[in-house]
């Protein structure tokens, strides 16, 4: 992401409409159809299955709850491959159109803090943020793997992050910004996306 859109609010959505998604399948139907980039389309479903394997495995969240997660990943960067002058912009509008649970367009909003205005206050906007930095780096890192995700080692990618030229397009800041505000070690976090990624990734694409 290297544009700034500040979003001038930081509210978003209605109160009453809390507790309220769109059916998954209606998500996918937006995504397919405002997302044409495949390397983009294959991230967002990265994303929305990390959001996913947290909110069950590390928050022990509910049904409804779990969704809200795997919504805000799997929609996240929705318009940036057609409108990236409008980006976040116009995928919070659509989503308050479709009177989407606040708290769902909150952590869209949040997702890149130095480049939207909007500070990640929530569990589910913080994780959000994290993964959607590491997610793409990883996966980068994956394609230049001949074995891709098999084998992968936490030294590997902390050695990649370092080497400033790779994935150059991934904010270094923004990463470490991420695992502060989120309150775990990149190291934990590395850990935790490589084989949850890999598997699903593998599956998905296979």
């Amino acid at each position: 992401m290297s544009l700034s859109h500040p979003l001038g609010r930081s509210e978003f959505g209605k109160k009453e409409n809390t507790g309220k998604l769109i059916p998954h399948s209606e998500a996918i139907d937006l995504l397919n159809s405002w997302v044409k980039n495949e390397r983009l389309r294959l991230h967002m479903h990265q994303v929305a299955h990390l959001m996913k394997c947290w909110a069950e495995e590390k928050e022990y969240l509910n049904e409804q709850e779990v969704a809200m997660w795997n919504l805000a990943g799997l929609l996240h960067d929705a318009d940036w491959d057609q409108w990236p002058e409008q980006h976040c912009k116009k995928i919070i509008e659509e989503l308050e159109k479709r009177n989407v649970d606040p708290s769902v367009i909150h952590a869209i909003a949040s997702h890149g803090p130095s480049y939207f205005g909007v500070i990640p206050e929530t569990k589910m906007d913080k994780m959000l943020y994290a993964f959607d930095e590491l997610s793409g780096f990883i996966h980068a890192y994956s394609l230049m793997r001949p074995e891709a995700y098999q084998g992968m080692e936490l030294k590997g990618v902390k050695k990649r992050l370092k080497d400033k030229t790779f994935a150059a397009g991934v904010s270094r800041e923004d990463v470490a910004d991420a695992c502060t505000r989120a309150e775990f070690s990149l190291e934990d976090l590395i850990g935790f996306i490589i084989p949850r990624q890999g598997n699903f990734t593998e599956k998905f694409t296979g």
